[in-house]
């Protein structure tokens, strides 16, 4: 029997087009929640498990007059190794981890080119296709609808005898988006009595730095403010 009478082209890019769909609805919930896998990640490996299953299926029906050995072992094997190397793309930095979208698309390419090295072409580029435009044009959109947190120290020192006012930061950061998660006042920064409120916040990409500062020293008791990396 011929390998297209058991599943067409057109089937095929129709459950491509499904494991996107699938991946896409996890993803968006994993990325809601702000996991570390998210939307990408997920639309990644979706895409990558369709192309696979899809090889599966159409090797032994396009090699069956091959009677010694299983064509399909090489993909299992292929899928096996990509996890030892994906593996090496991924990165720890202290409580976050980097490098998961970049471990998933390895994987979908090793899935792209086995496709390919199958004659099957027209899966091979929509796969391709799906894949730039999960790691171009929805990279846009999650930043968009989830825009991704810094964590950072906010330092806000001020000028000499003036007692701060935790409750107009606070209402100032608010104003903006950003999450307090602790305050630590110091009273007595330096023998000119300069006090310092360090805050821990997370903050969205779209803040605007400089224009936070200005609001803060526009209330005159503060004469300088400092962002600072969490170690």
């Amino acid at each position: 029997m011929d390998a297209v009478a058991v599943i067409t082209e057109t089937e095929m890019v129709i459950r491509l087009l499904l494991g996107f769909i699938a991946g896409g609805i996890i993803g968006f919930e994993r990325s809601s929640r702000r996991q570390v896998a998210g939307l990408r990640t997920h639309i990644l490996i979706a895409l990558g498990a369709t192309s696979l299953m899809l090889l599966s299926i159409w090797l032994p029906w396009n090699f069956h007059p091959m009677r010694s050995g299983d064509p399909g072992r090489i993909a299992a094997q292929v899928v096996s190794g990509m996890g030892f190397l994906g593996a090496g793309a991924i990165i720890r930095l202290g409580n976050s981890i980097k490098g998961l979208t970049t471990a998933a698309s390895l994987w979908l390419t090793a899935a792209i080119g086995m496709t390919i090295g199958a004659g099957m072409y027209l899966v091979a580029a929509v796969a391709e296709v799906l894949s730039l435009v999960t790691l171009i044009l929805l990279n846009k959109l999650e930043n968009r609808i989830f825009p991704e947190e810094r964590h950072k120290f906010l330092e806000v020192i001020y000028k000499e005898n003036c007692n701060p006012d935790i409750g107009f930061a606070l209402g100032i950061l608010k104003n903006y988006g950003i999450k307090n998660q602790s305050v630590n006042v110091n009273q007595n920064l330096d023998k000119k009595k300069n006090a310092k409120v360090q805050f821990l916040v997370t903050i969205p990409d779209s803040v605007d730095i400089s224009k936070l500062a200005r609001e803060f020293k526009a209330s005159g008791d503060i004469g300088r403010v400092e962002v600072k990396e969490k170690f």
